[in-house]
C-alpha cells in the first residue's frame, strides 16, 4: 500500500505558505505522517503514480487537478473536510464575499471523494446539508499527538520569566483572525485587568485581515507566531477558546494533552466530546466568561479538576488511539478495489 499525502501550497516555494503561521491543519497533517509512520505504510508528499489512495487535506485548484487524474487512474481518493464555507466566511477580507461560490466549489469537489473524513459529528452535518451522500461521510478527529503536547515545569519557568509573567494567565494559541473571537478577547481582558492575558498566533497583514486595534488593554499581549507552541502553552494557567466557528478546534486538544482547564465559547462543532462542568466550562457570552475566568482563577482544586478531566480528553483523542481507525479506512478502500 502506498499514501499520496498532499496539502497544497505546503512544498510551494520551500513552503512559504505555511512558514511561521502555525495552525491546526498543519497539526493534522503532521498527525497524518505520524500516523501513516506508526502504521508502517509507505507515503510520499508528491504525487506518485503507482499510489493507491490520494489523500487530500485542502481541495484547492492543484488538489481538484491531481483528483481528477487520481480517479482517472482508478485510484482511490480520501479527503479531509478542514474547509467548509461557514468556516471560511470569517477568515481573510475577501473570503465572505465569495462564500456562496466556495461552497459551490467545495460540494463539487468534496463530492469526488470515495471517503470524506470529517473532523467531527457538526462539519458531517454541514456536508449533508450541502447535498453531499451521507455514505462517503466519515467522523474522524484530527487527534493530538501527546508526545508534542504536555506540561513542562522547565518551559513554564523558562517562558513566564522571559515573559515577566508572575500572575495568573489566561490565553489562547491560534490565528489572530476575526473568527477566533479577538474583539470578545479584548473586551474580557479589559474588564478583568487583574489577570494577564496572552494570544499566541500569527498576525496577519492588514491587506488580508482586520487589523488589531490600535489600543488594547494595557495587561493584554499578541506575540504573533511563536515558534515553541510546547513553551506557549506551559505560560498559561488558564486555556480560552472563543472562536465563532469551527470544525473541531486542535487547539482545544492541544490545550487539554497540557492539563489545562478549558474555557470555550458553547459551538454544535463541540457537541458530544466537551461536556460543560466536566472537562470544561462553555460559555455563551462575554459576561458568562468573565464569571467562569474568575470561578477557576480562585478556585485552583478546580482548575487542577477540570484540567486533569481534560487530559483523560486528551488520551482518548491521541494519534495512537486513532491510527486504528485510519487503517482501516485505507484497507477497506483496496478492498473495494479488489473487488
Amino acid at each position: 500500500m502506498k499514501i499520496c499525502l498532499y496539502l497544497e501550497f505546503f512544498h510551494f516555494f520551500k513552503g512559504i505558505f505555511f512558514r511561521n503561521i502555525g495552525t491546526g491543519l498543519l497539526s493534522s497533517y503532521y498527525n497524518q505522517k505520524k500516523i501513516l509512520t506508526t502504521l508502517q505504510i509507505t507515503y510520499t508528499e508528491r504525487w506518485d503514480k503507482n499510489c493507491d489512495i490520494l489523500q487530500i487535506n485542502t481541495p484547492w485548484l492543484n488538489s481538484w487537478r491531481l483528483i481528477k487524474k487520481a480517479k482517472k487512474s482508478r485510484k482511490k481518493v480520501i479527503i479531509w473536510a478542514h474547509v467548509t464555507a461557514e468556516d471560511a466566511k470569517q477568515v481573510f477580507r475577501f473570503t465572505a464575499f465569495f462564500n456562496n461560490f466556495i461552497k459551490k466549489y467545495l460540494t463539487h469537489v468534496y463530492g469526488l471523494a470515495d471517503v470524506i473524513l470529517c473532523p467531527s459529528t457538526y462539519t458531517k452535518s454541514l456536508l449533508e446539508r450541502y447535498g453531499l451522500p451521507a455514505e462517503k461521510l466519515m467522523v474522524q478527529s484530527n487527534g493530538v499527538d501527546t508526545t508534542k503536547f504536555y506540561p513542562n515545569l522547565l518551559k513554564r519557568k523558562e517562558v513566564r520569566e522571559k515573559q515577566n509573567l508572575s500572575n495568573l494567565v489566561v490565553g489562547t494559541v491560534g490565528l489572530a483572525i476575526p473568527r477566533k473571537g479577538i474583539a470578545d478577547f479584548l473586551t474580557i481582558a479589559k474588564n478583568l485587568p487583574q489577570y494577564t492575558f496572552l494570544w499566541y498566533g500569527k498576525i496577519y497583514n492588514r491587506l488580508l485581515v482586520k487589523p488589531l486595534p490600535a489600543k488594547i488593554p494595557a495587561n493584554v499581549k499578541f506575540t504573533g507566531y511563536v515558534p515553541d507552541v510546547l513553551a506557549a502553552f506551559n505560560s498559561l494557567d488558564i486555556f480560552i477558546f472563543l472562536s465563532v466557528e469551527e470544525n473541531q478546534g486542535m487547539a482545544i486538544l492541544e490545550a487539554a494533552a497540557m492539563q489545562l482547564p478549558l474555557l470555550v465559547r458553547d459551538l454544535p462543532a463541540y457537541q458530544g466530546w466537551l461536556k460543560h462542568g466536566e472537562n470544561c466550562f462553555k460559555v455563551k457570552n462575554v459576561k458568562e466568561c468573565q464569571y467562569y475566568i474568575n470561578l477557576l482563577a480562585q478556585d485552583e482544586a478546580l482548575r487542577k479538576k477540570l484540567g486533569q478531566a481534560a487530559l483523560l480528553l486528551a488520551q482518548k483523542e491521541q494519534i495512537n488511539t486513532l491510527k486504528k481507525q485510519m487503517q482501516n479506512v485505507y484497507t477497506g478502500l483496496l478492498v473495494k478495489t479488489n473487488h
